[in-house]
């Protein structure tokens, strides 16, 4: 244990955290996401909701500031205009932590898998909400 670092945080997710670079994307994944099939380098959140371990993660790790769209989420398959209610809490935990509005960009199912397979890593949790995915592009910290 470390002082001021979440006990969400694994050992494991802070070192997927600290090797990814300026641009590099994560997935935060549902219980539902195929995850293993998809990562290039895996992180097991076994246990854990999504929502709270975004929190924990966003106190670490700095969005892009580079590009307008930063935060993916995945389009709801037979009704694209339908907003999943966790998508208010992505968007409430995203602003918070960066004092900005962050806008969730949906991508089709497929394009949204395609994108993870080129993330830098997934992160699977146990969150039970449908379409509770999310990748993050990582920007740089600044002092």
């Amino acid at each position: 244990m470390l002082k001021n670092i979440s006990p969400l945080i694994s050992p494991d997710l802070m070192q997927l955290l600290m090797q990814m670079g300026h641009g590099d994307e994560i997935v935060l994944a549902d219980g539902n996401f195929p995850a293993d099939a998809n990562a290039q380098r895996l992180v097991r959140a076994d246990g854990l909701p999504l929502l709270p371990l975004l929190e924990a993660v966003l106190q670490l790790f700095p969005l892009d500031t580079f590009v307008d769209e930063v935060a993916f989420v995945m389009q709801p398959v037979g009704a694209p205009a339908a907003e999943p209610p966790i998508w208010t809490g992505f968007r409430h935990l995203l602003e918070e932590a960066e004092g900005r509005a962050i806008a969730l960009v949906p991508l089709d199912r497929e394009d949204f898998y395609h994108r993870s397979r080129l993330a830098f890593g997934i992160v699977a949790t146990s969150e039970v909400a449908l379409y509770g995915n999310l990748i993050l592009k990582k920007g740089v910290v600044t002092l």
